[in-house]
This record gives C-alpha cells, structure tokens and sequence, in this order.
C-alpha cells in the first residue's frame, strides 16, 4: 500500500509540474497573440483619434488662411491671426503629424524611403516655410497645405490599418474551441473533473453525449455518433465505438463514451490544426504597396529635383528666389492625391463588394485576386449546404407505408438524419403517427410500436445488432454511398431511405463562370472518393481530391502553387483555417465557422459561389481604378515638377508656390472624381 501510495503521490506532482508548465507556456502565447492584436487595434485606434482632432483644428486654419479666402471669395480678420494660425499649425504638425514623422525615421533607418518619408518632407516644407514667411515679408503661407495633408493622410491609414486588422484573432479562436475541463475516470472507478491540461496519456476519461471530447484517443467502451465535421469535413456524423479512434473538439451526439487517451496537449489533432494556422499566418508573403512604390519614386524624384533647383536658383538669382522655387517643386510633389489614390478606391470597393455579400478583410489579397490562376473549393457547406436531406427513397412495400413508419418514430429523435427524414416525408404529405415504447439505441437506430406492429429504424449497424437479412431487391444500396436508415417491420426490412449532402444552386453556375475566366477549378475535401468524385461530375470541376485531411489539404495548395499560379481556397470549416491562411487567397464562407472567417481574407456572406465570381471582377475593376489614381496622383508631376523648378524661365514660363498648391488640388478632385466611377463596374 505504501509503494502504491508514493507511485499516486509521484504521478499527482508529475501532473502538477506539467499543469503548471502548459498553463505558463499558453499563458505566454496568449500574451504574445493579445499582445500583436492590442497593438494593432491601438495603431487603428490612434489614427482615428488623431484624425478627429486634427480635423477639428483644420477647420479655423482653413478659414484664417489669406490663399483660401481669397478662392472663395471672403475675408476673415481676426486679431493676432497670424500668431493663432502658427499656433494651431504648430498643434497639428505636432500632433497630427507624429505618426508619419516617427515612421520616416525608420524607412530612413531601413534605407527604404516611402509614402512616410514624403509626407514628413512635405509637411515640414509646408510648416516651416510658412512659419519664414510670417517673419520674412514676400512668401505666401501653406498653413492650409499642411493641415489638410495631415488630416487626408490620417484617415488613408486608417482605412488601411482597419482593412488588414482581425488576422491574428484565428489562432485565438481557435484556442477557444479547446474544451477546458475533461471527466477522467479514476482507478477505483469514482469520475473526478479536472482541467483538460491535466490529462496524460493512458488515462481514461468520461464523454457524455452533447461535451465534446477534450483528447485524442481510443473508444474502449460505448457507442455514439460523433461529428468531426469541423475538423475532416465529412458532413455525415462518424459512428464510434470499440476500438475507433476519437479526436479532441469533435461532439459525442447521442452516447456516452469511456475513451482512453492516446494524445494530449500539443499532440493532439486540434493542436496540430492550431499550430498549421500558426504556421501558415507568419509565413504568407506581403505584396509591396503600389501606392508605397510611387511615393518612393516621387520621393526621390522631389528630393532630387529640389536639391538641384536650389543650387541652380542660389547660383544665377537670390537666395530667397532658390527658395521659392524649391518650396513649388516640394509642393506640387505633396502626395495629397497619392495617399487618397489607393485608400479611396479600397472604401468603395469595400462598399460595392459588402452590397453583393462580399466582405474585404485584406486589401492585398483582394488586389491579388485578379490574378488568379486556380480556385480550391472545399466541399462541405462550401459547394453543397453542408446538411443532409433525403435524396431518395427505395421501398418493397407501399412508398408512403415506409415513410410513415420511417417519421412516426423519428419524430422522436433530435437527430439531424432523423428531423431530415421527419421533413421530406411532411413535404410528401406524410403525418407522421403515434410509437409506442419508444426505445432509442445510440449509435445505431430506434425502435417502437406503430399501429400495433414492432418496427426498427437505423443504419448499417441495426441490421447486425438485429441480425436482419436484406431481401434481394434492397441489397445493391447496401454498397450506396449515402446515408441509409433502413426501415424494417416485424423484423422484415421492407425499404430503405437515402439522404446526401445538397449541391448549392449557385455552384455550377459559379464553377462555370470561372472557368470561362480561364481559372482551373480543384475541390478538396475530407469526404470519401465517391462522393467527392459524384459532386465534382456534377459540378464540371476540372480536379478533386478526396479523403484529405488539414495538412493534406495545405500541402496539396502549396504543390499548386509551386507550379507557378496564384491560389484562392475556398472553405467554410475549422479544417479549411490552414489553407485559407497559406492560399494566396482565402476565401470563406459566411455561414462557416468564426475561425474559418477570421483565417480568410474574403467573406462571403451570403454562402453564395456566385460571390467569388464577382469579387474577382470587381478586384479587376479596383485594380485598374488603382493604376489609373496613381498616374493621376504622380503622373502630371511628370511636368509640373520641372516647371516649378524653372527650366522654363528663360521662357517667361514660371509656377510659382500657389499655382503649385492648385495643381495638386486638381489632381486629388480628379482622384477623387475618377474613384467614383467604380460604382460603374461590372460586378
């Protein structure tokens, strides 16, 4: 008994240090997650409120500045205007201008000047040539310039920032999925509640029907039904008993189940899931920015030229002449219209793709969907409704008489099969009737008097449990892929009702309308090889593969890609989380599971196919509405900027710092304008 005691005692510390060692490892994580998330969510968060503050103080700006007055035509005066405007504009190149000003740093630390270094350059010419020329008579102020810059800067990257944020909540969410606690059965038989971090392989533990199972293992006592639909994508629930395997997450239905543990922890299939997401998150590639790529051109460019003019101006005129010109060549080269160019377009694409139930949760994903190549579907809830309903129904006896009985004692169970069979045979004009000593057997089927004769209901399992001999007429479905609940009476099986996963009506129109973009079409699914085969027929899918499971599915994507195409997947359940986030495009379904949705890039949330069609189309449109607004934004700089450099004064040719300013107010209407004109696309 002492030996037996210290082995207990020995175990029982064992199990704490691990406790201990998991909840501190997970503690980490969690912080590491929260920690990346928070960050984000602030980032949006601060550039929203510095927007509104900035905008607030914009507005006396605008209204005390001479060049604005003067193009509509009022006059402000105000005492001490000039020193209320410096104070403002100093406020808001401060404030408003930080975010950029502490970003240039690092793109120069980087050696990759930007979008950040060309608004820092600009503002600070706006701000501290203005501030010269309120001491120094014979310049104009662009206290409006920097104002308004800042104030459109801030709500682009706001945009931008709130498009991208949401990815790093799948690995959460997926954690969530865990159960918490577990019934492990002791030694002396006695059930004790323990924390699911506590289990160790070779325990056995309790799952009764409705929990979920908390470990991977080996059914040693019970049966049930088991739905792992969110984990293999097989939409019919997997009948377990004896001897069958068991996965952490998966749903005991309608049994209670005694499992000895085979995995745990990190071993375990969901956690295997959880760390593919992982995985897959930290490795998927980030496009470069268009919009990043011309202000770093016109970075230079601006930077370059002005160098040049001022040396040129300071040589052959006065220093203040240099000056001015280099202020005009810096101003026109003011990315206004470049930091709306993008941002712009992406808020009504965003709006014109939500309005067809498209959601845009990645910008750079979206973008890239234009240049798909291929389109991976899951099956699942996915191409088909992702629910059983019954598909046809074969009977020796009267075909009313056989689904009467089938919905008199199915009426009786919450069972998805059951209430599918209880549904069709309503449609048919059925009533189901009265049983009597209803007795269900999990797992396997039911039984009951109905109308005074004993009938029996259930799946392949009731014709061994009740050694039933199949009539001849009945046997070719015993090799069907379906559903079957077989229906005897008086031990006499008279027929037999099938029911299969529903294809989408919108499928094969979508699956069409892809093809005839020139996008291959491939289904991946954890369904068996007929059904798989069966569905891609009828759908006119160029490639299926069958029976896969997470990281098949992943690496099959991967193969795909490494043949030289751009890859959309397309899934709804927590087995697609991993192919969503390694597909150069994932896409999920809304009426999917809330990791599938916080994996993918793109939600649709009708749950209809249709979408995906339309949201490469309108990436198409956005895109080329895109390239359009940078040449717009930059493009006229092409000329603008070697005219306020001067080479056209000895011409009689000069632009001068207004005519600047008003160019690059043109060019962000005509921006402004043109982004419009998307709501003209073909969706």
């Amino acid at each position: 008994m002492k030996h037996e005691t210290t082995i207990t005692t020995d175990r029982h510390q064992r199990r704490e240090e691990r406790n201990s060692r998991e909840k501190s490892h997970e503690g980490h994580n969690s912080h590491e997650n929260g920690h990346s998330t928070m960050g984000h969510m602030h980032h949006m968060e601060e550039m929203k409120r510095r927007f509104i503050v900035s905008v607030v103080v914009t507005v006396p700006i605008l209204l005390l500045s001479p060049m604005i007055q003067q193009w509509f035509g009022f006059s402000l005066n105000v005492p001490y205007r000039e020193a209320i405007i410096f104070v403002l504009a100093t406020f808001i190149y401060l404030y408003g201008g930080k975010p950029f000003l502490s970003m240039t740093v690092e793109e120069i630390k980087s050696k990759k000047p930007g979008m950040m270094t060309l608004i820092s350059m600009a503002i600070s010419v706006a701000y501290f040539y203005s501030a010269m020329t309120l001491v120094i008579p014979g310049g104009k102020e662009f206290f409006w310039e920097l104002a308004t810059l800042i104030d459109i800067m801030l709500i682009g990257h706001y945009i931008e920032a709130k498009s991208v944020l949401g990815a790093a909540d799948a690995l959460q969410d997926l954690v969530k999925m865990m159960p918490k606690t577990a019934l492990r059965v002791e030694p002396d038989g006695t059930i004790e509640e323990v924390d699911v971090a506590m289990l160790e392989k070779g325990d056995t533990i309790l799952v009764r029907p409705g929990e979920k199972v908390p470990a991977d293992g080996r059914v040693v006592e019970g049966e049930s039904m088991a739905d792992e639909s969110f984990l293999t994508g097989e939409s019919k629930p997997v009948f377990k008993k004896a001897g069958s395997d068991v996965f952490m997450g998966s749903t005991n239905i309608d049994g209670a189940l005694r499992i000895l543990i085979t995995k745990s922890g990190k071993e375990s299939y969901l956690s295997q899931v959880i760390e593919l997401v992982k995985e897959a998150q930290s490795s998927r590639s980030k496009t470069q920015d268009l919009a990043n790529k011309a202000a770093g051109w016109l970075f230079y460019g601006a930077a370059g030229t002005g160098a040049v003019t001022f040396a040129v101006w300071s040589a052959i005129a006065s220093p203040m002449d240099a000056v001015l010109r280099t202020v005009t060549v810096l101003i026109i080269a003011c990315p206004h219209a470049l930091g709306l160019a993008v941002p712009l377009v992406v808020a009504i694409s965003t709006s014109l793709a939500a309005k067809r139930g498209i959601l845009i949760r990645n910008r750079q994903a979206f973008e890239t969907m234009r240049t798909i190549d291929a389109v991976c579907f899951d099956k699942t809830g996915t191409i088909t409704e992702g629910r059983l309903a019954v598909s046809e129904v074969i009977s020796t006896a009267e075909r009313a008489d056989l689904l009467s009985y089938a919905a008199t004692i199915e009426q009786n169970s919450e069972h998805i099969i059951a209430k599918s069979i209880v549904d069709y045979a309503k449609k048919e004009g059925i009533i189901p009737g009265r049983a009597e000593g209803f007795t269900a057997f999990p797992g396997i089927g039911a039984k009951a008097t109905v109308e005074g004769r004993s009938v029996m209901v259930g799946g392949p399992q009731l014709l061994i449990r009740e050694s039933l001999t199949l009539p001849e007429a009945l046997k070719p479905y015993e090799s069907s892929e379906s559903t079957k609940v077989w229906v005897a009476v008086e031990g006499d099986v008279i027929g037999v009702v099938l029911l299969s996963d529903t294809i989408r009506d919108t499928s094969v129109e979508a699956i069409k309308e892809l093809k005839a973009l020139g996008i291959e079409t491939w289904m991946l699914t954890g369904d068996n090889e007929a059904v798989a085969k069966d569905v891609a027929k009828r759908c006119g899918i160029d490639h299926y593969r069958a029976d896969l499971l997470p990281d098949e599915k992943l690496r099959l994507i991967r193969e795909i890609q490494q043949g030289g195409k751009t890859v959309a997947m397309v899934g709804d359940g927590i087995n697609d989380a991993p192919s969503l986030l390694t597909a150069d495009i994932g896409i999920a379904i809304g009426a999917g599971t809330d990791i599938a949705i916080e994996s993918a890039d793109i939600i649709l949330t009708q749950s209809d196919l249709m979408s995906v069609v339309h949201a490469i189309r309108l990436s198409m449109a956005t895109t080329k509405k895109m390239v359009q607004n940078l040449w717009w934004a930059s493009g006229y700089n092409i000329v603008a900027i070697p005219l306020a450099a001067g080479v056209m004064a000895p011409w009689g040719i000069v632009i001068d710092p207004a005519v600047g300013a008003i160019l690059m107010s043109v060019s962000t209407v005509v921006v402004a304008l043109n982004a419009q004109l998307l709501k003209r696309a073909k969706g």
